[in-house]
Formats: C-alpha cells, sequence, structure tokens
C-alpha cells in the first residue's frame, strides 16, 4: 500500500477524533528545532581539537569519521538535515569559530568569526542559536569560571561572556532571526564546599556584570542554564536549579531546562507549564539521561513525548525553544544526528494529533476513566501512517531508509577521514 493511501485510513481514523491530520503536519512543519554542532565532533571544536574535554563532560567512543574542521563539521551537518523532516536551526558553540587559522583568545572572539557561518546559514534557511564556551580551557581547569575567587578568572570568563553576547547579537541582525544565547557554567565542587552562599554571589555578581548592556532582543534573548551536577563537581554546583530559576525569573532572561540536569526521578515535562507560569519564555535542552546527565542520544520515549505534549496543550510554540544536546563517539555520528532529531520531530507530530480538547474537556468534566482509557487508545493510533507522509512531504525518506543513506556516505566520505 502506498504512503498516501495508509496515510487517507490513518486520517480517517484520526478524523473521528476530531483531529485534522492535515493541519497536525502544517503546525509541526513550522516549529524549528535547534541542532547541536558538537554531535559532529564530540565537544572539541576547533580552537584546540586535540585538547582534553573538560568541564564535567564526557563523550565515549572513538567511532572513526569525526569531523576535524570546519568544512567536515558542515558537510556533515548537511548531510544529517537533509533526512530530517521540519524547520532546522544549528546551535553554536563559541570555539566552532572561523578564525581562518589564527589563534584567538576566547576573550578576543568577535562577530568577524562567525561571517562564513553566517553565509553558510543564509544559504540554507537556518537560524543559529550560541553558547560561550566556558569548559575545556586552562582558565577553567580547577572548576570554577564567573564565580572563582580570583577576580582575574573571573574577568576573563566575563569577558568571554559579553563577547558571545555581541556575536549573537550580530547574527541575529545579519539573519534577521533571533539568536538564543545560552549561558552554562560548568562551575562547582567536587567535594563539600565551606562557602556555597560567597560563590554563588560571585556568579549573581558576574551575571549582572554580563547582562549589563541591554542589546535588542530582536536579535539576541539570553537563557541561563543550570545542572545538578557533573564529573569532578559532584557535592556542589554553583549555577543549581533554584539558582537559575531565580535570577531567570527576576531579571527576565529564559530558563534553559536541560532533561539531563536534575534529578533522575524528575521529569522537565513537569517543569514546563509551572516555568511559564513566571516567565516569558524557556530554553529546552533535549537529551537522554541514563542514570543521569550522560547525554545519550534522544530515542522517542515517553519523557520526549510528554515534553512535545506539553509545549503543544498549552499553545506554548512561540514560548519554547526546542533544542537538541546529546553527544556519542560510540556510533555514526550522522546517524546519531538523524535519530535524535526524526525523534523529537515524531514526538511533536504525535502531540499535534493529540485530541487535547477531548481530553481537556474530560478532565473538567472530572471523568478520569475516559481519560485515562483515551490517552492509552492514542498510543495506538496508525501515528506511523502519518510520519511516513509527513516525511514525504518534507522530501525525506521514510521509515528507515535514511540509513542507508548514511551508511554510504560514510563509505564515501567518513571513512576517508
Amino acid at each position: 500500500m502506498s504512503t498516501k493511501n495508509r496515510y487517507e485510513a490513518a486520517k480517517a481514523i484520526y478524523a473521528e477524533l476530531g483531529v485534522d491530520t492535515d493541519a497536525a503536519i502544517k503546525l509541526v512543519s513550522k516549529i524549528p528545532v535547534s541542532m547541536h554542532c558538537w554531535q559532529g565532533d564530540d565537544v572539541h571544536g576547533f580552537e584546540n581539537p586535540d585538547g582534553d574535554l573538560t568541564g564535567g563532560i564526557q563523550v565515549t567512543g572513538n567511532y572513526p569519521g569525526k569531523a576535524t574542521n570546519l568544512a567536515q563539521l558542515r558537510a556533515d551537518f548537511d548531510k544529517a538535515a537533509s533526512l530530517i523532516p521540519g524547520k532546522k536551526r544549528i546551535n553554536l558553540h563559541s570555539f566552532y569559530l572561523d578564525s581562518d587559522g589564527e589563534k584567538v583568545s576566547r576573550e578576543k572572539i568577535a562577530p568577524k568569526h562567525f561571517d562564513s557561518w553566517i553565509d553558510w546559514a543564509k544559504e540554507r534557511d537556518l537560524g543559529i542559536d550560541y553558547n560561550p564556551s566556558c569548559f575545556s580551557h586552562p582558565m577553567s581547569d580547577d572548576g570554577l569560571t564567573i564565580s572563582h575567587p580570583d577576580k582575574a578568572v573571573r574577568d576573563f570568563w566575563i569577558e568571554h561572556c559579553k563577547g558571545s553576547r555581541k556575536v549573537a547579537a550580530y547574527i541575529g541582525e545579519k539573519l534577521g532571526n533571533t539568536v538564543i544565547t545560552n549561558f552554562w557554567m560548568p562551575d562547582g565542587y567536587k567535594d563539600i564546599p565551606a562557602d556555597r552562599y560567597g560563590t554563588r554571589l560571585r556568579m549573581k555578581e558576574a551575571y549582572d556584570e554580563i547582562f549589563k548592556e541591554q542589546i535588542d532582543e530582536k536579535f539576541n534573548k539570553d537563557a541561563i542554564e543550570s545542572k545538578v551536577f557533573g564529573i569532578g563537581a559532584e557535592s556542589c554546583t554553583i549555577g543549581s536549579g533554584e539558582f537559575c530559576m531565580g535570577y531567570a525569573a527576576k531579571n527576565n532572561k529564559l530558563l534553559t531546562l536541560d532533561t539531563g540536569h536534575f534529578h533522575p526521578t524528575e521529569v522537565v515535562s513537569d517543569k514546563i507549564s509551572s516555568t511559564l507560569l513566571f516567565l516569558n519564555e524557556i530554553l529546552l535542552h533535549v537529551s537522554r539521561p541514563v542514570r543521569w546527565d550522560s547525554d545519550h542520544v534522544v530515542i522517542y520515549d515517553d519523557e520526549l513525548r510528554a515534553i512535545a505534549c506539553e509545549i503543544l496543550r498549552g499553545g506554548f510554540t512561540d514560548r519554547v525553544h526546542i533544542g537538541l544536546d546529546f553527544f556519542d563517539g560510540s556510533i555514526n555520528r550522522i546517524a546519531a544526528w538523524t535519530i535524535g532529531t526524526r525523534s523529537m520531530q515524531k514526538a511533536l507530530l504525535f502531540a499535534a494529533l493529540e485530541p487535547s480538547e477531548t481530553l481537556r474537556k474530560l478532565e473538567l468534566e472530572g471523568d478520569y476513566t475516559s481519560r485515562l482509557a483515551l490517552m492509552e487508545e492514542i498510543k495506538t493510533l496508525p501515528f506511523a501512517a502519518v510520519w511516513d507522509m509527513y516525511c514525504e512531504m518534507e522530501g525525506v525518506p521514510t521509515r528507515a531508509s535514511w540509513l542507508s543513506e548514511v551508511k554510504q556516505y560514510e563509505k564515501d566520505v567518513l571513512s576517508k577521514r
């Protein structure tokens, strides 16, 4: 049976529940998903690609074909993007600058170092998001950056972050597309600190200095990201959930919710509605924690669907910015990008096909029996037929046919690196 015939049959079944599948596809096709560039090279960047990865981050595996320069990274991203439906953005860390071979200290990174990225993104109609890179650097070796007791170290990272906002605003203005700049600091202690308050006060004051300059939010919006622990920062993370939530709410910043940055029994899907009562917008970093913050490739699991459903049920597509954040060096990196991003797109489409109004009505009437029964029946509706039609309409492979393209690219390109 053809994709179209299967889709028409599925369309009729969803219509019985009052769901317009055509409208669902159209809605999801307009929701941007920001693909993180660092999956392509295991978070090393090209400032010092052979340097150690620090800041509580670890990438395992040594699958052949890792991108070793900007041209390779962009080509790999292009290949992955060609296999994924929907609207896409690219998320850059500052150490993916294009310095044309010049050694540039991080506090000296400037807008001009991203001109080639801007040109590249324009050709592909991509938005760009941005991050200061406050890790994998000699000035972060002892685990503290903007909360460091040494003013010289604090000032170095403050200048880097100030420069990052200027780079982001420049990109946003050149593209005519708002950049979300995410500030995540690895600061923390391996063992029990004696002065949590003092260290967090230094971080607060540093953020105040970083954000002191007013930047047009049409070009750049700032987000701050919490973390519960990191490798080498097991006992105390300075930018905790409470710290970042309080700072974002008080200073009108976006709060970044990373799906791996909370206790294993917490879920980000439950935090979306609460945070949006007090914040205008939030940023998601969608990963897959296994036991804890292990940044596995995103899969189409219960929590991913729950996150997408919360976004769509609340009509939050303009208030929740979706970014991905995983890195796996043990499998083909382009396949990792493709699996993870297609999974996010699947979850959004599943959510768009939910009869939310009916479920809400049953809930308000107190008919929890029918609510649960319908939620379960939705899981076995012919979603795959709608997904295949969405992929076909977007001009990307359906089902697992994309994998053969990745294998061929591996043979033709990756194996020769």
